[in-house]
């Protein structure tokens, strides 16, 4: 489903692309082949690994790339390009290959996320877009998946609709939190669109409207008799909210032979409350009756909660979440990693940096992930330039980047290519998998890394490593300062 329909999204570029493509129009370089990385350096939070997201949105946006009449007349009147320029724009179109890992895929720092290779014009122009739906979503697909393995199994909601910064933030987002697997949201567009399940049950407003707590309670039991969540701390969540809504149960859903509701805590200590609360429901013979809680929750607080005892089946996790509130910048980038020549070689381009950490990985690669055979775990990933080939029948030695003294060897595993060819030659060549599939891809593939890769703080550096014949061509080039 499209998100966009009433905006040319090709627009949605920093104007530098647009001053670049003529650059290259005027001076030759317009059908030069290139190609790009995206990939991130630093995982969110300080975590172990990152959740691949934002893909559909990309192929919905590379199939509609064009220019509009407007658009044209725009970029005539700012008087920096010539007519043969806005000519070619006026009859664009994406014509290169892409490649990414599929949606849902852990990833590591610096490894290709998604793979372009285009005319020059062709790849600078897309990549603020292709920049900014892979950070947007990835970053709360990340969180998202870091708040579902602090609630242990329990259900996680996503709330944030209203703490969105923005429209798309909000639809988009409660897409990538489904992906990293919570159970569904409360903005009803993104099912919608998406199918993402939204649900919800009253807000403090629907209690204070009615002249008591329990007429409150009782008339939402008779208009929701399968959906009886009742809010139980607009006034005093002990005292009056939980006998109340245990009243207005025994009162309407027993009669009808109705065991399973809920109520929700949105304020005060959950801990003490949901204990409490609990055996109150279970000493009034509501053992089915589930109690949820929100208000400002994330991975910490529900982690700290749950050590602690509380009595919690589910968790509403809104600002915190569609924001990423703790570090709400992915940091994905886009480099320039070879070109190719008319005869057809691939010449490999780094970016080099006083920054260690902003040394990029050069030429066309494919990247692998080994498991091992004996566990089913993920070992490492495998960067290798594009014509080499894994033998997983044989023990492989690979180089830790960031020590060229390190090697290690891994036997007794199966490899796996991350990358699917997603374009060629501007024809879609992916089907894309329906969002409740890569949800459950997501989730199994996190399955595959151990605990200690999953650690919130500290976890333990999961390596993406180099074949030996990259780790020589990069090398080559930062001897020689980066030039051919």
């Amino acid at each position: 489903m499209k998100v966009y329909d009433k905006i040319n999204l090709t627009m949605l570029c920093d104007f530098y692309e647009l001053t670049m493509a003529h650059g290259y129009f005027q001076n030759g370089y317009r059908d030069r082949i290139t190609y790009f990385d995206v990939f991130y350096r630093q995982c969110p939070d300080g975590g172990g690994f990152a959740i691949a997201a934002g893909l559909e949105q990309i192929i919905q946006y590379i199939q509609e790339l064009h220019f509009d009449p407007e658009d044209i007349e725009y970029l005539r009147g700012r008087n920096l390009f010539d007519e043969e320029f806005l000519d070619y724009l006026a009859h664009f179109k994406f014509t290169g290959d892409i490649w990414a890992v599929p949606e849902g895929t852990p990833v590591f720092p610096k490894e290709p996320i998604l793979t372009v290779r285009a005319k020059a014009i062709e790849a600078q122009l897309i990549e603020t877009f292709l920049l900014l739906s892979i950070n947007h979503q990835s970053l709360i697909a990340t969180k998202a998946n870091r708040v579902v393995r602090a609630a242990e199994g329990r259900t996680v909601l996503e709330f944030g609709s209203r703490r969105a910064q923005g429209a798309d933030a909000a639809i988009l987002g409660a897409r990538a939190a489904y992906i990293g697997g919570c159970n569904g949201t409360a903005c009803t567009i993104s099912d919608q669109l998406f199918g993402v399940k939204a649900g919800g049950t009253m807000a403090h407003a629907w209690v204070q409207m009615f002249d008591t707590e329990y007429e409150a309670f009782k008339t939402y039991c008779t208009l929701y008799p399968h959906n009886a969540t009742l809010l139980v701390d607009t006034y005093n969540t002990l005292k009056s909210g939980v006998p109340n809504a245990i009243r207005a149960f025994n009162e309407v859903l027993k009669p009808l032979g109705i065991t399973k509701c809920g109520i929700r805590l949105d304020s005060g200590d959950m801990t003490y409350l949901s204990k409490k609360a609990r055996k109150m429901l279970d000493d009034a013979g509501w053992t089915e009756c589930q109690i949820s809680v929100s208000n400002s929750l994330d991975e910490y607080i529900i982690q700290d909660i749950l050590r602690q005892g509380a009595q919690i089946d589910l968790f509403g996790v809104g600002e915190r979440l569609i924001t990423a509130r703790s570090e709400p910048v992915f940091g994905g980038v886009y480099k320039l990693v070879a070109v190719e020549e008319e005869d057809g070689t691939i010449l490999p381009k780094i970016k080099i940096s006083e920054n260690v950490g902003k040394i990029t990985n050069p030429h066309f690669k494919k990247l692998y992930r080994f498991y091992g055979n004996d566990t089913g775990k993920a070992i490492a990933d495998y960067l290798c330039v594009y014509d080499e080939t894994v033998d997983d029948s044989q023990d492989l030695e690979i180089f830790d980047p960031e020590a060229t003294w390190k090697t290690k060897t891994v036997y007794n595993f199966t490899a796996k290519e991350l990358q699917v060819p997603v374009f060629l030659g501007g024809e879609l060549v992916y089907e894309c998998p329906t969002l409740e599939q890569i949800r459950t891809y997501c989730l199994e593939q996190v399955d595959t890394l151990w605990d200690e890769v999953k650690r919130f703080d500290n976890p333990h550096t999961y390596y993406v490593d180099l074949s030996r014949k990259l780790w020589d061509i990069k090398y080559a080039l930062l001897k020689k300062g980066g030039c051919k």
